[in-house]
């Protein structure tokens, strides 16, 4: 261990794409076995690659790599002797656990959650995909063509269906047979609810078919395809910051560990 480097480690996390957090000793009162400045990296599985102190530490360090991963925000951790433990939060506001550690030592821990970018997958080679494809690059999310990593879509990407006539039904049916909490078409209202129609009737659950937007994006009165894309882009935009707030605030609700 005289060469490890804890930044080898998250460079070789960041390149395998893997989600993972950084977490950072920041403050130390009392007899600790890490010191301010030490770090380690903890994965998706909850494996803490470093060296942060005893067990009591390194269970808060898990429990709150979760909750930052499933966030998407930094957080601010207080481990502590077991008596010193009066409520969830201390009176700045800093989340506690309680340590069962001899030493009787705080420590003041920063959590800062790494994950890549939500993927936009986009159905369909069309003007308007084109330009969504071209906008959400910019905006910075990895983009998907066609069935380009559908297998890896998670919950917090973002799908839209731009097929425009070609191949309709099938295309909505791949679309929300995916876990993507948001899923939008490029159609009217009318068209969406006729292939919704047909694909309950096929079989599909309503619940799947329930989560489709169309007509996608906001109402800006766009027009040609890059005003439309904008549209649609805003609209995704707008759903990112609210499943993040929503996400935010379900992680306040939480237990002294």
């Amino acid at each position: 261990m005289a060469d490890f480097d804890i930044f080898d480690t998250v460079a070789d996390l960041r390149a395998r794409g893997a989600p993972f957090c950084v977490a950072t000793v920041v403050r130390t009162a009392d007899v600790t076995s890490a010191k301010a400045g030490a770090k380690a990296a903890v994965t998706i599985s909850g494996e803490i690659v470093g060296h942060l102190g005893g067990t009591c530490v390194k269970r808060a360090v898990a429990s709150a790599a979760e909750q930052a991963l499933a966030s998407g925000q930094p957080r601010m951790i207080r481990v502590k002797p077991s008596d010193k433990v009066v409520t969830l939060l201390d009176p700045d506001g800093v989340q506690t656990f309680k340590s069962g550690c001899p030493s009787g030592g705080t420590v003041d821990l920063l959590i800062e959650p790494y994950r890549q970018a939500p993927r936009v997958v986009i159905f369909g080679d069309t003007p308007i995909a084109q330009a969504v494809a071209a906008h959400a690059t910019l905006a910075g999310f990895r983009v998907c063509l066609g069935s380009e990593g559908v297998g890896q879509i998670e919950s917090r990407d973002f799908v839209l269906v731009a097929s425009q006539g070609q191949g309709d039904r099938d295309t909505l049916r791949t679309a929300l047979e995916t876990p993507a909490r948001r899923v939008s078409m490029v159609a009217s209202r009318k068209k969406a609810q006729v292939l919704c129609d047909k694909l309950i009737a096929a079989g599909m659950e309503e619940a799947h078919v329930g989560r489709l937007k169309s007509p996608a994006g906001l109402d800006i009165g766009a027009v040609d395809p890059h005003e439309i894309a904008l549209s649609i882009l805003a609209e995704i935009v707008q759903w990112r910051h609210a499943d993040s707030a929503l996400e935010t605030g379900g992680a306040h609700d939480e237990k002294l560990a």
